[in-house]
């Protein structure tokens, strides 16, 4: 879902792993929790950077720093960047955590990411034995004295199903160990999203979690790279996201509360334009969106991938690790979202808010047949407004209406497609968007058709192109082959006997 990024994690001592040795020296103290509503962008440990140093730039008093992974497939002894030479210990970032403490701060040690993911070195993964995976999680937390593990689960450990459950087992046994010895300690899972919550694979995670009765702290969203080919506007996106996810946490856990469940959540975003392109933008104006709804909602979590990035050296340059390529200040995405940790612990009078879904959200139909499906609108803040409804995104061949075109938020309306005979096969997203003044929230209908035409392959006739005899061109829905030099001369208008031979549909 990301960048390649590299790493943290490393065994260390018996005595660190036993809780007894801190950076700052002397006996282990129990480390103050993280505030309810933290602001923590990640930081790539793999730079040279200094934490703190950067922290004290930036203006950031808590981090998350990534990542922590085992140097080789198969090892149990955790590093940072799965780098031998920088061991869980002191010596590798023990002084700038320490400053970073000594400025009212902290940071989160966050294990996976893509790489370790992608490579069998994500800790869980890689290591077979829980009690060692668990003593792994334990080292972190007593050598930096620290209270929140972040475990970056993607790629290839979200179909590991023996890591999975591995690693729920070892949160569950560190869980124990930090009761056992007074120590506070939050486990958060970091996953990637669908613009409306978890996917199947990111939802069996916490469904593991909940029955090795591993306690999950805060469900951490990646609310980028969705890869889907659709139109975005990020901030929406991260919204729906969000209330996909709150539906999904409120079935796992039905004893919470509404407010419990949404200080669960946690949001990273990535500034600028990510790694799927600038379809996928998040703007300075999308994290003054994302802020002001963050506040309202009371998640845990805002954060950023990543720190790094927080400056706009590159504009039009996409998946950079150190610049977000858009016009931007230094340090601006971190600016916003900077006062989230203080002040905003109790959330301001919410301001009226909606939610947009479909049911079903996907169908397959013949060429020439139709389909519907339920749209669902519903309060999410304050009170009901009018919504207006609107559907884009059909290709041709394919109409698409939403009846009637406006609803009260927590009323419904239909979404009916119809196909001709002569669509072309394929998937297609259509995208169902309700507006309420300046407000607007969309969900995606995935629409396959089956038995159409065949879409046509050759390039698009160019009426100022130069062909040959051979060539081929789409124009009208049908393949046309030259027949001898020509220019400007119209596919379908030459006659049998001219230019353009018609080689039928397409």
């Amino acid at each position: 879902m990301r960048p390649i990024r590299s790493l943290l994690t490393a065994f260390v001592t018996a005595a660190a792993a036993a809780g007894l040795v801190t950076v700052g020296g002397g006996a282990a103290q129990a480390a103050a929790p993280m505030p309810a509503h933290v602001y923590a962008p990640y930081f790539e440990a793999w730079t040279g950077d200094s934490p703190a140093a950067l922290a004290q730039q930036s203006g950031n008093k808590y981090l998350t720093m990534a990542f922590i992974q085992a140097a080789t497939k198969g090892s149990c002894t955790p590093y940072w960047n799965g780098d031998s030479s920088m061991p869980i210990s002191a010596a590798s970032f023990g002084s700038d955590i320490t400053t970073i403490k000594a400025g009212g701060g902290d940071v989160i040690a966050s294990f996976g990411g893509y790489t370790a993911d992608n490579t069998g070195t994500e800790i869980a993964d890689s290591c077979t034995d829980v009690s060692r995976i668990a003593a792994a999680y334990e080292s972190v937390i007593s050598t930096y004295d620290i209270t929140r593990i972040d475990l970056d689960t993607e790629d290839n450990s979200l179909t590991n199903s023996a890591g999975i459950d591995r690693r729920n087992k070892a949160v569950k046994q560190v869980q124990d160990w930090a009761a056992a010895n007074g120590r506070t300690v939050q486990f958060s899972y970091t996953l990637p999203t669908t613009t409306h919550g978890l996917a199947a694979s990111g939802l069996a995670v916490l469904k593991n979690a909940v029955s090795n009765g591993a306690r999950i702290d805060v469900a951490n969203l990646m609310t980028f790279d969705y890869y889907d080919n659709a139109a975005h506007n990020m901030a929406n996106d991260t919204q729906t996201a969000a209330q996909g996810l709150h539906d999904q946490l409120a079935a796992l856990y039905p004893s919470k509360t509404d407010a419990q469940l949404w200080g669960m959540i946690g949001v990273t975003e990535m500034p600028g334009i990510d790694d799927f392109g600038a379809a996928e933008t998040f703007t300075t104006d999308n994290a003054t969106a994302v802020y002001n709804w963050a506040v309202n909602k009371g998640i845990n979590t805002l954060s950023i991938w990543a720190l790094q990035r927080d400056n706009g050296s590159c504009p039009g340059q996409g998946a950079s690790d150190s610049c977000s390529g858009i016009n931007q200040s230094t340090w601006q995405f971190s600016h916003t979202f900077e006062p989230f940790t203080s002040g905003t612990t109790t959330p301001p009078p919410p301001t009226n808010d909606f939610s947009v879904s479909l049911s079903p959200a996907s169908a397959t139909v013949a060429a020439g047949s139709s389909a519907t499906s339920s749209v669902h609108t519903a309060v999410t803040a304050g009170s009901a407004q009018s919504v207006g409804l609107a559907v884009s995104g059909a290709p041709a061949g394919v109409t698409a209406s939403v009846s009637p075109g406006s609803v009260s938020a927590g009323g419904n309306a239909t979404l009916s497609v119809s196909t001709t005979s002569s669509a072309v096969s394929g998937t297609y997203t259509l995208r169902v968007t309700g507006t309420a003044g300046s407000t607007s929230h969309a969900a995606t209908y995935t629409l396959t058709v089956t038995g159409g035409a065949t879409a046509c392959t050759a390039a698009q006739w160019n009426k100022s192109a130069v062909y040959v005899g051979g060539n081929t061109v789409s124009y009208g829905g049908h393949t046309w082959k030259a027949k001898w030099w020509t220019t400007g001369e119209t596919p379908g208008t030459t006659g049998e006997w001219g230019v353009w031979q018609d080689l039928g549909a397409c």
